[in-house]
């Protein structure tokens, strides 16, 4: 992207609208504390996008695995964020502010009249969490890692007593009005002056600023009015100063702004909140003592498994079994065949079977079910109920693009007993998990497969670039076809065509400035020139477990938007690890705006080390890929994640390569977060699909890598035995 250009790195895969209003839905069950506080443990979020009251902070946290969006205006500031939750004692939230009396720059034939543009992280830590005599205690980082225009840091305490929510605070930076003198510099000297922040690349942590010069206080009340519908009133003492809140190239001298940030005539403020349901919160305020301010925010937690999904899923047992179960008797070829029905009655694919005396054994495909345990366990469901007394131990093995995954073996008394009364922990004792070496021709039926097999789905798509001097939001939506031809069991062509339907992408005029390969940043061009018809994607890909825990990939086509060519992925990854060590080596081109089969003259040869390693309880995934990337810049990018049970990954990342902070442009090195949503949390049905995306404060060339789709690392992801022991609970769903 060009200076002052934000996007989503990923296309969005569903439509933002989904996720917004997916919001709203989640069913709501009421405890006795909701007749007497509605909604009173839910935090609210401040004007400034983190948790907090008008437009201080609180200690207040959401439930990890929690996401939330916030809007919020108040002159001269529009700002929309959005916040993450990896753990329950910290806060991420990613600021996008629109500053409506400052000019994007000084040079008005770039900027017109397009008003300035600050993208920025904040961060809070739970330092202590609340109990009946002590407060919850937070610290918290504002504009970490961006250009530093409100860069401030504070500690916070919030109490709460019956309806009533106390904060209090201590603020440096922007938050301060330099009230009182900094006690910490009585430890080291640097703390007594705060030093401006005059980098105009922006993106790195000025360590030395951090908790430097003087102090103030802020705090605030919330009052929960009983039986009120969950109404809030918020009283609060402002500390922030408004006269440090400037801008780059010179923070206080306002170099851009046409007119000058309103000065408090107060510093208290007052606000009232209403709460439409538990997931939908308007708020309205009254700031500085002269300007009113509006907003609203969404929350939903995502971190625990839909609730509702089992209850309208349920297992339907095989009608008229015991007939089905005498017929099966008869031979084992009548077993075969029933089990090949009924299982596709139930989106299940048998691949093999085969008898040897009691034991039954079968190799399945799917793609309705996240969780393999879920798949596994009805299953044997439908086994359990078309099979003849005589078998009595069942083998239930999976395979996934063509490669063996995992055997689940159990004896049918064990599974019976277990099931009547959903005993989890008496499953997981009769269980047992086994590698999968998937041999065809072992197994005695072997149902043709007429190939090629194909499968597609049609639907709108949305494609956004956020926060260029050219507009706050450019978009399209488009129809896209998406679909995967099975050629064999091993290879598959995944293809996605789209057409657009409506835009404002004529409007986008600004070219990238990049001393580097524009690998990413000529996006602008590829959104203006693709904007009606567009192949997003044909990648042919070629799957092999060769030996026991190695898995390969050989990939060639139309990868993404920008690039084509081929190349592989080998990954070895042990069964009963958590760790895992892969490569990959690409020969791209890059391809030509209209994004048709057209290529430009850039080509490369792209490759990495790539190594995994995941935390058995926390289910982090630790990632670090080394190599040389499409700009032909050479480091290491660093990659966090945190799956929760319900299928919701929320991860961060930063990269190094060897390239200058100069070369690389605004920003000053590549970093930002995502998280993926699973479908079935929104919906009311098991879905294997998720939604995904990721946001950047600016996108450049360094340390840019190939989008190619079906990484090894997720193709072998659910077969994997820690996994396997962790949707468990799964198993009778």
């Amino acid at each position: 992207m060009t200076n002052g250009d934000e996007v989503l790195y990923k296309d969005f895969k569903n439509k933002l609208l989904l996720v917004l209003t997916s919001f709203f839905l989640g069913t709501a069950y009421a405890s006795i504390n909701d007749y007497i506080f509605p909604n009173s443990d839910y935090p609210s979020i401040s004007n400034y996008g983190t948790t907090g009251l008008i437009q201080i902070p609180t200690a207040r946290f959401f439930s990890e695995g929690s996401l939330a969006l916030g809007f919020s205006s108040t002159d001269p500031y529009n700002r929309l964020s959005i916040i993450a939750y990896p753990f329950s004692w910290l806060e991420a939230s990613y600021q996008y502010t629109d500053i409506e009396n400052a000019l994007y720059s000084d040079v008005y034939l770039f900027s017109g009249n397009q008003t300035y543009k600050d993208k920025s992280f904040d961060f809070k830590f739970r330092v202590l969490k609340e109990s009946n005599i002590f407060p919850q205690v937070a610290l918290g980082f504002r504009d970490l890692a961006g250009t530093g225009i409100f860069a401030s840091e504070y500690l916070v305490a919030s109490k709460k007593i019956n309806n009533l929510d106390i904060t209090f605070g201590i603020g440096w930076g922007s938050m301060s009005n330099d009230r009182f003198s900094n006690p910490l510099k009585k430890i080291d000297g640097r703390f007594e002056t705060r030093t401006k922040n005059d980098d105009t690349k922006g993106g790195d942590v000025n360590f030395d600023y951090l908790f430097s010069g003087d102090i103030d206080f802020f705090g605030g009340i919330e009052y929960t009015i009983p039986n009120f519908f969950g109404t809030r009133l918020r009283v609060e003492y402002d500390s922030t100063n408004y006269k440090r809140e400037g801008f780059p190239f010179g923070r206080d001298s306002f170099k851009y702004a046409f007119k000058p940030v309103r000065q408090p005539d107060s510093s208290f403020n007052f606000g009232v909140l209403y709460p439409v349901n538990n997931n939908f919160h308007l708020k309205l305020g009254f700031a500085k003592g002269n300007t009113v301010s509006l907003g609203f925010s969404l929350h939903r937690d995502f971190g625990r498994k839909n609730s509702r999904l089992k209850e309208k899923n349920r297992f339907e047992p095989i009608k008229n079994a015991k007939t089905i179960q005498k017929i099966t008797a008869k031979n084992d070829d009548l077993l075969y065949k029933a089990s090949l029905k009924y299982l596709a009655d139930y989106s299940f694919y048998l691949q093999r079977a085969t008898i040897d005396g009691d034991e039954l054994s079968i190799v399945y495909s799917q793609s309705a079910h996240q969780s393999w345990m879920r798949s596994t366990g009805r299953v044997l469901r439908v086994l359990d109920d078309i099979s003849p007394p005589k078998i009595k131990n069942f083998n239930i093995s999976n395979i996934n693009a063509g490669m063996g995954m995992h055997t689940v073996s159990i004896d049918r008394d064990s599974f019976r007993r277990s099931l009547q009364n959903e005993h989890y922990s008496v499953a997981a004792k009769s269980i047992r998990f086994n590698e999968f070496e998937y041999e065809p021709d072992m197994y005695k039926f072997k149902p043709e497969v007429n190939y090629p097999a194909h499968f597609w789905r049609l639907g709108p798509i949305v494609k956004s670039q956020i926060g260029g001097p050219d507009g706050f939001y450019f978009g399209n939506i488009k129809l896209q076809y998406a679909s995967e031809t099975l050629l064999n069991k091993k290879t598959n062509i995944t293809t996605m065509i789209s057409y657009g339907l409506v835009d404002n992408f004529d409007r986008l005029k600004l070219a990238s400035d990049s001393v580097l390969p524009h690998v990413r940043t000529d996006i602008v061009q590829y959104l203006k020139n693709s904007k009606e018809f567009s192949i997003d994607q044909i990648q042919l890909n070629y799957f092999s477990k060769p030996t026991k825990n190695i898995y390969t990939k050989i990939s060639a086509g139309i990868f993404e938007m920008m690039f084509m060519g081929f190349g592989g992925e080998v990954l070895y990854r042990p069964f009963s690890s958590n760790y895992g060590i892969g490569a990959e080596l690409w020969q791209v081109q890059q391809r030509e705006f209209d994004m048709m089969f057209g290529t430009r003259d850039y080509s490369t040869l792209t490759g990495h080390i790539n190594l995994y390693y995941k935390e058995p309880r926390s289910q982090v995934i630790f990632r670090i890929k080394g190599g040389k990337f499409l700009a032909k810049d050479s480091g290491i990018n660093f990659d966090f994640s945190r799956r929760f049970k319900s299928g919701l990954r929320i991860g961060a990342y930063f990269a190094r390569t060897d390239i200058s902070k100069f070369e690389f442009g605004e920003g000053s090195f590549d970093k930002g977060f995502y998280f993926y949503v699973p479908l079935e949390s929104l919906f009311e049905s098991y879905s294997k699909r998720n939604t995904g995306y990721g946001l950047r404060p600016i996108t450049r060339d360094g340390a840019a890598y190939l989008n190619h789709s079906l990484h090894l690392w997720g193709v072998s992801e659910q077969g994997q035995k820690l996994n396997l022991n962790r949707d468990i609970d799964d198993f009778y769903d």
